[in-house]
């Protein structure tokens, strides 16, 4: 069996059981952390002062806009890879619907923001250097070679695109956030639980139960 037959199944024995991989899990969680701080840092970066400050917090805001990007682009290649589990979310009727296009909102705006930031960076001549996480340089999108006019117009473009990415994010955030308590402690069922870390403890006991010949 080749190695990504055993990952395929070691990630689906967790689906099976209704719950994400710790693959799925940590990328939910990682990218919901980066978007909670670009989110606040965007709001905090827009009054701070013009100068060297500011254009270190752009870059920072940047750098990890693109972190985003990469890791929705990997989380939806592990989707494709590996499917999402069954559970109480999809049940037919309006709120399945609504969660999947959601789900669909979210990864048009984790493209929308930071391709339209990138686009920013781009458009402001000379483009200083921008990495990804701060570790992987990252080139400039080719707009040195439009004339002056037509870069101002990308990046007025671009700064609309941004904005209203910015609104639908802020939007979108806190009611998946309210459908997840919703499902958590008014519908009680197991949404929530499916994509939460497991601790030691859940470990060691779901390890017992699946390979103790005596389990039930």
């Amino acid at each position: 069996m080749k190695l990504h037959d055993h990952v395929r199944e070691w990630a689906l024995g967790y689906i099976r059981e209704g719950k994400y991989s710790p693959v799925g899990v940590w990328f939910h969680w990682i990218m919901a952390a980066l978007v909670l701080f670009q989110l606040g840092f965007g709001w905090a970066m827009s009054r701070v002062p013009v100068g060297g400050d500011k254009l270190a917090a752009y870059s920072l805001h940047s750098q990890l806009g693109l972190a985003i990007l990469l890791l929705a682009a990997l989380r939806f290649v592990w989707r494709l890879f590996i499917p999402d589990p069954i559970n109480d979310a999809d049940a037919p009727g309006w709120q399945s619907t609504a969660a999947h296009v959601t789900h669909v909102l979210f990864y048009g705006l984790f493209a929308l923001l930071p391709l339209s930031g990138w686009a920013m960076w781009s458009a402001i001549q000379p483009v200083a250097p921008l990495r990804l996480a701060g570790l992987v340089a990252v080139p400039a999108m080719p707009f040195h070679t439009l004339s002056q006019e037509w870069q101002f117009y990308v990046l007025a473009w671009a700064e609309s695109l941004h904005l209203w990415g910015i609104v639908g994010l802020s939007l979108l955030v806190p009611l998946h956030v309210g459908a997840a308590l919703k499902h958590h402690f008014w519908d009680r069922d197991d949404v929530v639980i499916g994509i939460l870390p497991e601790i030691e403890d859940d470990q060691n006991a779901r390890d017992h139960a699946r390979y103790n010949p005596q389990a039930g």
